[in-house]
């Protein structure tokens, strides 16, 4: 059974968090002169809302989920840094990585000195889940990621096998859905309550088109929001960012169509890259980019670069592959142009 509190560092139990001007009073007031902020009116001299309470509420309508199960941090990287410094204890712990998957979670574990457990998804990317499954009894091992739909593969990975790892697991579980949007399926966040002991990560980076204001989300019981609220930076998303989220947020039908754009044309490109001579499978995808193994992944990379087209040389995680994202109907034609050249 899950318990949290096995799980948190005990240094982590112990701390008292810092408590900014702005933790410390709420409301509205007339005359601000607790943070020692410019006094000066420029629309940016007070500090942000440390909790982010507006910006929660409005993501909890959309997403169906209470605003005390949300984290908002600097991209969904500072989140997976956190996770690892609330619950991995540096020089002891381990997590649990299904290569090849996305890189932060090595680097992560490395700058907070954790130990990284490997189990190779099998030929479909898919997690063999009955190997994995014995070796979550390690008193040591306090995390597993699961990248879903999974980066650079591009598949999702089906919910029965999510769950037959969180059932068996006393740790968390923390699922990525970075491409959630592009993906056949509602992903994992509706089955939140169901499983105590995970984190579905999400992002504004991809299908909400807003990769330059670097916000994150990280969805999970109010125990583990609780921690990462602790142990986070007072503002750790800037006022810039909060407001530009807000706008977002009014202009839902926009996102919908640009997402269904993408996803037809990921599909087309899909069909016309299978059809060229350099092209050795185009990969299923279900994010918004598409892994394709090419006769000559390195020399195709390098001579699409020279021609001012630039992909994603994956080919020392996945052989002779390249990453694809999906772009315009002019880019991705400008793309299928320069390869058809190189035949």
């Amino acid at each position: 059974m899950f318990d949290i509190d096995k799980l948190i560092r005990e240094n982590i139990r112990r701390l008292q968090p810092y408590r900014s001007a702005r933790d410390e009073f709420k409301g509205e007031a007339q005359v601000w002169l607790d943070a020692n902020e410019n006094p000066f009116e420029s629309g940016l001299n007070r500090y942000p809302d440390p909790m982010q309470l507006a910006l929660k509420e409005k993501i909890s309508t959309i997403k169906k989920v209470r605003p005390q199960n949300i984290f908002l941090g600097n991209g969904s990287d500072e989140a997976i840094d956190l996770l690892l410094r609330a619950f991995c204890v540096p020089g002891r712990d381990r997590i649990m990585l299904f290569p090849p998957t996305y890189g932060m979670y090595t680097v992560s574990a490395a700058i907070n000195d954790v130990a990284v457990v490997e189990t190779p998804l099998d030929d479909d990317f898919q997690i063999p889940v009955e190997k994995v499954v014995p070796r979550l009894s390690d008193e040591r091992l306090k995390m597993i990621f699961i990248c879903s739909p999974n980066n650079p593969t591009g598949n999702l990975i089906p919910e029965a096998q999510i769950r037959a790892l969180a059932q068996n697991f006393r740790g968390l579980v923390v699922v990525d859905e970075a491409y959630i949007d592009f993906a056949r399926s509602d992903g994992m966040l509706p089955r939140l309550t169901e499983i105590p002991n995970m984190v579905v990560l999400q992002t504004f980076s991809k299908a909400w088109g807003m990769a330059g204001i670097r916000l994150g989300m990280a969805f999970a019981g109010e125990a583990v929001i609780t921690v990462l609220n602790k142990i986070k930076p007072p503002y750790n998303v800037n006022g810039l960012t909060q407001k530009a989220a807000l706008a977002k947020l009014d202009r839902l039908g926009g996102k919908a169509e640009e997402i269904h754009r993408l996803i037809r044309e990921r599909d087309g490109l899909q069909r016309e890259l299978q059809k060229l001579p350099v092209v050795i499978r185009v990969f299923p995808s279900d994010a918004n980019f598409l892994l394709v193994r090419f006769t000559d992944a390195g020399g195709i990379y390098r001579q699409l670069a020279q021609k001012g087209v630039v992909v994603r040389d994956r080919s020392k995680v996945v052989p002779g592959c390249l990453r694809i994202s999906v772009g315009t109907k002019k880019e991705n034609q400008r793309l299928l142009e320069e390869l058809k050249a190189l035949t």
